[in-house]
């Protein structure tokens, strides 16, 4: 329940900073979750996050900067699923057009065991009345203009969200 209100629903603040597919999933899911168990949910986007409020959403996948992505991922068609394929991290950040292949076998793996897309997740975010907040300080400086966005996309600079998030029961950073 809310600090100020003990009567008021629990409440999410969530920011989302980049914009990759892997990077994508967290916050729509929490969001999604937290929105369908009756709490009031934020996501502030900035940054590269900003990018997941287009109309078209084209989050890939990118090892880089990513040291923790596996070196054998089961990917891909299900029955090539228990092969783990040995992916060299020379090959995962040198080779042109690693990572539009990375991104279409994860999202045919996402596919396979059910697993929303971030479209579908946006979607029922929207559906579920979560607030998407684009931050207007990256907007301006990459350039965006509002009709960039999703109708649904609000704009807003720190203080508004900061405003949302003073009364979160829970707050994260993704």
């Amino acid at each position: 329940m809310s600090k100020s209100n003990p009567n008021a629903p629990r409440r999410l603040a969530l920011i989302a900073s980049k914009g990759t597919l892997d990077w994508a999933y967290p916050p729509f899911i929490l969001s999604t979750a937290a929105a369908a168990m009756g709490w009031e949910v934020g996501i502030f986007f900035t940054f590269y996050g900003l990018t997941l409020l287009k109309p078209k959403l084209s989050a890939e996948v990118t090892p880089v900067g990513n040291p923790a992505m596996p070196m054998k991922m089961p990917f891909g068609p299900e029955n090539f699923q228990n092969i783990n394929w040995p992916i060299p991290q020379l090959l995962m950040t040198n080779v042109p057009g690693f990572n539009a292949l990375a991104t279409t076998l994860m999202k045919q793996t996402f596919e396979n065991k059910g697993v929303a897309s971030i479209e579908e997740l946006r979607d029922t975010a929207v559906e579920l009345d979560v607030r998407l907040i684009g931050c207007q300080m990256t907007m301006d400086v990459f350039g965006f203009k509002k009709e960039d966005f999703i109708p649904q996309a609000e704009l807003g600079g720190a203080a508004t969200f900061l405003e949302y998030a003073a009364d979160a029961d829970v707050q994260l950073f993704i």
